[in-house]
């Protein structure tokens, strides 16, 4: 099987994406994981076969799983009979939402970016967190990064407080709180099946008025490209083997 990068519909294209494409569809959204790979903000002209296939039913299978949390955009997996064949496991149809200017990202553990932050000055986003931590420690609570979501360039790292002025103090707690319980859903789930969520990205939208009540799940859910996922085994004796692009980050920095 091909490649797929581009994606080339007879729909009208909404949002091209590092990794999906958005179209418009009735009165919804159709949304399609290409096999794009990205890091760092840059997106190669290689790929990976099948990344889209894993990464949408991945989203899906999480969707279905966390909805008792909060409502997600997820309507459906099925292709209409117009479309190609090939866009069978990599898209899904969903609910048309506003989005919120915020990457809500919640950290269990002292890694990534975050460590490097850390080890600067002793803080992650404004946290003041306790002293003589090192790479891959389990934090003592999940805490919540928020950056924000650029158009154009890099997301960059801000405090709780700026994040209330972007989206308002109502908005920024109740995404907070979400945020903190799918993760915790999500670190328990994955600890059953032999991995550690180490840290993860939602984001949000409205859907109709900007109330709370009307505030869903969208984009993707504690995928791999959102996630850091380590092996447990290996996390026990001392070792971040990853299960997700962190090898990729790695290749890059040292190249």
């Amino acid at each position: 099987m091909d490649v797929i990068t581009n994606i080339d519909l007879d729909l009208k294209k909404v949002h091209k994406g590092k990794v999906r494409d958005t179209f418009s569809f009735n009165d919804n959204l159709f949304i399609v994981a290409s096999d794009r790979l990205s890091a760092f903000d840059v997106v190669f002209n290689e790929g990976i076969p099948y990344k889209g296939a894993v990464l949408n039913s991945l989203s899906i299978f999480w969707f279905n799983r966390t909805k008792n949390i909060i409502k997600n955009h997820f309507i459906s997996d099925s292709i209409p009979v117009s479309l190609p064949k090939y866009l069978e496991n990599r898209s899904m149809v969903v609910t048309s939402a506003i989005p919120i200017k915020l990457e809500c990202v919640v950290r269990g553990y002292l890694t990534g970016s975050a460590y490097k932050e850390y080890k600067s000055n002793g803080k992650i986003c404004g946290a003041v967190l306790p002293a003589g931590l090192e790479n891959g420690d389990e934090l003592h609570e999940p805490i919540f990064t928020p950056s924000t979501k650029a158009d154009s360039g890099h997301d960059e790292n801000i405090s709780y407080e700026t994040a209330a002025s972007i989206v308002g103090k109502e908005v920024v707690r109740h995404i907070k709180q979400k945020s903190i319980e799918l993760y915790n859903f999500g670190k328990q789930h994955a600890r059953k099946c032999g991995l550690v969520l180490a840290d993860t990205k939602f984001e949000f939208g409205f859907v109709g008025n900007n109330d709370i009540e009307n505030i869903i799940l969208i984009d993707e859910c504690l995928t791999p490209d959102s996630s850091r996922y380590w092996l447990k085994d290996e996390y026990e004796n001392g070792n971040l083997v990853s299960m997700d692009k962190q090898f990729v980050r790695d290749y890059l920095e040292k190249s």
